[in-house]
């Protein structure tokens, strides 16, 4: 949640703060807010509301310096109001400071803090922890200098519990800025001249493409020329300068009107990126080095659990019906926000994978620690070498999907399936696929890209349907097997963007409860591919038509049995069942970004939602 930017150098702050912020908006744009430093002075401007707002407060009232940090908020404690954006500062007004993430005891620290007299002016926890580091400063002896406020950050942070990524600035110390994470992501960008901090390297990318990517536990100093970087415990802690591989082109929009509509058509891009190099024709099977586990480590494993949160979540279901029908091995899967508060009999040779687009979700972070805790190999699927979750897992894949900036999932879910397509090919090899079976699916594999781009030449027809449909109040999602999972992920784009109440259910389930809602003004949206439950699924198409309910339907190219029943029709090249959820996928995203379009949405940043959950 939330988006950091810090800045120390040559050049004027506020326009590199600003541009920063706008490159994190999808991090949270509840409020937004600058601190300056200039002259011994620290000018502060928070505004309600997108980057807009307060771009527009700084042409009126401008903030001068070369020195300053800045936040874009997704509101925790305390509402959307221009006292409760960041910066925030200490009981002496000389301290200011950001933060990511949630003070958990914030409560008792507050109580103590006006026991000692200290004011505050906001509802929120990042106050408190202000408070308390100015405290600890102000109780510190000596001249003001970088190593007192890092000794103070540091006492402070032993009293805290919860998660923080953090950045801040002291009046009297004019040429340091300082930050610390424990649990929400922070870097460092390297330049010439210039220094930078951020939650997200894409908020630098354009000025340098050198950053160190901090652990928890690490404290930061940066200076113009310099940075350093030790323990909360004391001591120097070890890093690593790290080149970004993507750039500022990667990260903008093109000519697209939306990120998420980007995101959509680079997905031939994406999958092919997936799978790039991990196919191998000689053995006739997947090549996944980034798992460190032998062939016999791998047949030893005898169940597996797939975990992760929202999108991610609907991918490792899709994983788990491909996984079972290929390898013959039991998986399951477990929202990762549950995982740790349950008490799973967990067998030694479980093999547990943690899904993640950034590498930094809380909840599925926490489930790999938790796994980890109990013994079991973790391994991490992620789109983000250098996060969290990459570090601390025994192992696992890289997505190579690029910046997903649009806040509902797209790539990143179609990435996902890919990958866990390719474990279920290396599983299955090394138990009873053929050599023959293995080249038949490398065969299919390597025509999903070219078969994703056929289904995005239908961008206008989905445009039309998703116009016609666009002011229901309701949807339904529909699907069986292989895409139930993508009824779900359908639905769950259609009301993160279009706020459209949308449910996804398994076309079986339909007469056992959910058909009592259809009625002639919901419509329902069938995944029905040709595959081996297609007679299934028209036969609870029937029964809707029968109550004059309307049907989008899902179907393959050359199937005319739908056309007889729906009202409107989307096809999708043939292809095996295994694969149809990356193909059924891509109209369902398609129809929710033409809906939201049609309805007047902000696409890119839905109300209430932020890309990155770093917080419980």
């Amino acid at each position: 949640m939330c988006g950091i930017i810090g800045y120390i150098g040559k050049n004027t702050a506020v326009p590199i703060l600003l541009d920063g912020l706008r490159r994190l908006e999808y991090r949270g744009y509840d409020s937004a807010g600058v601190a300056v430093l200039n002259a011994g002075e620290i000018a502060v401007r928070k505004r309600t509301g997108r980057i807009a707002n307060l771009a527009e407060l700084l042409k009126q009232s401008p903030a001068d310096g070369q020195v300053g940090i800045s936040h874009t908020r997704w509101a925790t404690h305390g509402g959307v109001t221009d006292a409760n954006a960041h910066p925030h500062f200490d009981q002496s007004g000389k301290l200011a400071l950001v933060h990511n993430g949630v003070i958990e005891n914030y409560a008792a620290l507050r109580e103590q803090l006006i026991a000692e007299g200290h004011v505050f002016h906001s509802q929120t926890d990042t106050e408190v922890l202000a408070h308390l580091i100015g405290k600890h400063y102000q109780t510190t002896p000596g001249e003001p200098s970088k190593a007192r406020l890092i000794e103070a950050l540091r006492a402070a942070l032993k009293q805290v519990i919860g998660t923080y990524g953090i950045v801040l600035m002291h009046r009297d110390i004019p040429d340091a800025i300082v930050g610390a994470r424990r649990g929400s992501p922070l870097v460092l960008g390297l330049g010439k001249g210039e220094n930078f901090f951020a939650s997200d390297v894409s908020a630098v990318v354009a000025y340098t493409r050198e950053a160190v990517y901090l652990k928890d536990y690490d404290i930061a100093a940066l200076s113009r020329d310099e940075f350093e970087i030790t323990s909360l415990l004391g001591g120097s802690s070890g890093f690593e300068v790290s080149k970004v591989e993507f750039t500022e082109e990667d990260v903008s929009k093109g000519a697209y009107p939306h990120y998420m509509l980007k995101e959509i058509f680079e997905q031939p891009d994406s999958i092919r990126d997936a799978m790039r190099g991990r196919l191998s024709r000689e053995d006739a099977t997947a090549v996944l080095g980034g798992l460190e586990m032998t062939n016999a480590q791998l047949r030893n494993v005898d169940r597996i659990i797939l975990t992760g949160c929202g999108t991610a979540s609907h991918a490792a279901m899709c994983g788990e019906y491909i996984i079972e029908a290929l390898a013959h091995l039991p998986c399951e899967v477990e929202f990762a926000s549950e995982f740790r508060y349950r008490n799973m009999p967990l067998t030694r040779d479980t093999l547990v994978f943690c899904i993640s687009q950034s590498g930094e979700t809380a909840d599925t972070l926490a489930a790999l620690r938790e796994s980890q805790r109990k013994g079991l190999r973790t391994l991490g699927i992620c789109n983000n070498v250098a996060s969290t979750i990459a570090r601390e897992s025994d192992g696992g894949v890289y997505m190579h999907a690029g910046p997903e900036i649009g806040v509902a999932a797209t790539k990143s879910f179609t990435s996902q399936v890919t990958i866990l397509t390719l474990i279920g090919l290396l599983l299955g090899r090394i138990r009873h696929l053929s050599t023959t079976a293995g080249l038949r699916m490398i065969d299919e594999l390597e025509q999903i890209p070219d078969k994703v781009a056929e289904i995005l030449t239908l961008s206008d027809h989905i445009r039309s349907v998703a116009r016609k449909y666009a002011h229901t109040s309701a949807m339904m999602f529909l699907g069986r097997q292989f895409n139930y999972p993508v009824a779900l992920e359908g639905a769950l784009k259609m009301k993160e963007i279009s706020y459209i109440h949308a449910n996804g259910h398994p076309s079986a389930e339909l007469k056992h409860g959910v058909i009592a809602l259809i009625t002639p003004e919901l419509p329902s949206v069938f995944i029905a591919p040709d595959d081996s439950v297609l007679e299934k699924n028209i036969s609870n198409i029937e029964e809707v038509k029968a109550r004059k309910g309307p049907i989008i339907a899902i179907a393959t190219a050359g199937s005319k049995k739908l056309e007889k029943v729906a009202d409107d029709v989307i096809y999708i090249p043939r292809c095996p069942d295994y694969l149809s959820p990356i193909l059924t996928s891509i109209p369902l995203q398609l129809l929710a970004y033409h809906t939201a379009v049609e309805l007047g949405c902000d696409v890119d940043k839905p109300r209430n939602l932020a890309k990155s959950v770093t917080v419980e």
